[in-house]
């Protein structure tokens, strides 16, 4: 196994030095400090973060905790935190939690054990006292950890009224919210908020119907074929991308057209949906925006862990983008 002297010797400076170049602690001259990465680089030298965070130094390992990075939205995010991370000298642990409560308090375990630096977390789960207990750096995406925990979300209330307003300009008046009616912290709670708005202010009467994130495809398709067969409905907004592509596959397999007599907006304008569906409108969630910020807010509390930081969500706009079709889909 290659060690810290052998770079050392490889280098032609002492043990001391690369200690110092690969914690950036104290000054080194430039030619110096690329004599040490060189030689890392030649000997394929890796430092030994678990060691390093016995001494009390930065790992610079982050913990990412999601729900599901099969999920385009989810797979996307997660993407593009890796890269934020990797640019300001980060390496990332990826857990998928899902909906399990046992599972993540078992991730944030590990990721104490481990000495990450800080994490960010998504994932659906509430209610989970560790994260007041960890003594770590975390910023949420989405939803409300702790009173002291910054949260990062898209204006989803607004998304809502942007979609249910797109609908009703475009000659839908029986219109549905399709998505997660309970209030438990999900940001489908403010989606839908948005749609009761809008549809309060233009006067018609409000129609949710239940289908939950998490559920299985042949489920969500039972329970959407029979709002399709049993409720007269000419719009829907979906509570997301891959729930809105499901109502248009089984009205295309029931003889509805799209969109003459349903019309449907979804909701996170991924670019894996702009790419392959751009015939769907959506409601686009900023996702490069939403993870840098993601990452500068956790920058600022490892740097300053006494930070405290605003307690109001972090806000980004989102966008409606407009069918590229008249025949969706």
């Amino acid at each position: 196994m290659i060690k810290l002297t052998d770079v050392a010797k490889r280098a032609h400076c002492s043990p001391t030095t690369v200690s110092r170049v690969i914690n950036n602690y104290g000054y080194i001259s430039e030619k110096t400090r690329n004599k040490v990465y060189q030689a890392m680089r030649e000997l394929n030298y890796q430092p030994n973060t678990a060691a390093r965070s016995l001494q009390g130094k930065k790992t610079k390992l982050i913990g990412v905790i999601f729900p599901d990075v099969a999920h385009p939205f989810f797979g996307e995010l997660v993407s593009k935190i890796e890269d934020s991370l990797f640019q300001a000298g980060y390496k990332m642990i990826l857990c998928n939690a899902g909906k399990n409560k046992e599972k993540e308090k078992m991730y944030l375990q590990m990721l104490m054990a481990n000495k990450v630096d800080g994490i960010i977390a998504g994932a659906h789960n509430l209610g989970i006292e560790e994260y007041k207990k960890t003594g770590l750096p975390i910023v949420s995406f989405d939803r409300k950890l702790s009173p002291n925990i910054p949260i990062v979300t898209s204006d989803n209330f607004h998304g809502g009224e942007l979609a249910t307003k797109d609908l009703f300009q475009n000659g839908a008046s029986k219109i549905y919210f399709v998505g997660n009616p309970i209030s438990d912290g999900h940001p489908t709670d403010r989606r839908l908020k948005g749609y009761q708005k809008a549809m309060a202010d233009l006067q018609l009467n409000q129609h949710i119907y239940p289908v939950i994130f998490g559920d299985t495809p042949a489920l969500k398709e039972m329970a959407i074929e029979k709002l399709l067969k049993n409720h007269q409905v000419d719009g829907i907004v979906a509570a997301d991308d891959l729930t809105a592509l499901l109502i248009i596959k089984i009205a295309k397999r029931l003889k509805i057209s799209i969109p003459q007599e349903l019309k449907v907006v979804g909701f996170d304008g991924t670019n894996f949906i702009q790419t392959y569906y751009p015939t769907l409108s959506t409601i686009v969630q900023p996702i490069s925006d939403i993870a840098q910020i993601l990452v500068k807010l956790l920058e600022e509390r490892i740097k300053n862990p006494d930070l405290t930081l605003c307690n109001s969500p972090y806000i980004l706009p989102v966008k409606l983008l407009k069918s590229t079709s008249s025949t969706a889909l």
